[in-house]
């Protein structure tokens, strides 16, 4: 364990190793980087805002493991990108989950974007994650991308507004929502199908949780 640590960080450990067992990633390494990775944000969301959950406790629950619960769901070699990346949720927890993924995080905000560069500075992930500060329906890069993941950003239809353009013919729109979203898939666009919707089980989180995966078909 960093002894640079916070100590309110380090005493999250024992509850992190049992919710990464819980979700099969226990044997990855993956403890010291997401502690780090839970300590920048917490110490820059005291001057960014970058989230509205201020308690290190509930972002065990609410951001890393809500974040890694579709790691099964994402196909090997996958060029991922995330729209409305905020503090780096699902993407940053899932790149350091998943080496072998590539991620463009996209965000708006500035300084939130400033925040996502020192986050991929410091936790060395420089050569497959990078950050674009631009909305998402801006970024020139029709086609680029296998998939496209979002959380708590909008309606599928607005997601396939915002991002569609940037996934290629059978990308798939990984959306992360709470109920399935039954009435939004009644709604897709022509050009897009709805593929499965998987229930999530997220350790420390009771809340109704699920990956809802739309194809793009052109």
């Amino acid at each position: 364990m960093d002894s640079a640590l916070p100590d309110v960080v380090q005493a999250l450990a024992p509850r992190l190793r049992a919710g990464l067992d819980r979700l099969e990633l226990a044997d990855t390494g993956l403890d010291a980087a997401l502690l780090a990775y839970l300590a920048l944000l917490l110490q820059w969301n005291r001057a960014y805002n970058l989230t509205a959950i201020r308690d290190p406790q509930a972002m065990l629950g609410k951001h890393l493991f809500d974040s890694l619960a579709i790691h099964r769901h994402l196909h090997e070699g996958e060029r991922l990108i995330d729209i409305g990346s905020g503090a780096g949720l699902p993407a940053i927890p899932l790149a350091l989950a998943r080496p072998d993924l590539r991620y463009t995080l996209v965000e708006t905000a500035g300084k939130k974007a400033r925040f996502l560069r020192e986050a991929v500075r410091t936790l060395g992930l420089g050569e497959r994650v990078r950050v674009l500060s631009a909305r998402a329906e801006e970024v020139p890069e029709a086609g680029l991308h296998d998939g496209l993941t979002a959380r708590a950003l909008g309606t599928l239809r607005q997601l396939i507004a915002f991002g569609g353009h940037l996934l290629h013919p059978g990308g798939r729109l990984l959306a992360m929502k709470g109920q399935p979203p039954l009435e939004e898939l009644a709604d897709l666009p022509e050009g897009w199908r709805h593929l499965a919707t998987h229930p999530l089980q997220v350790p420390e989180l009771d809340a109704e949780r699920c990956l809802c995966i739309v194809e793009a078909l052109s």
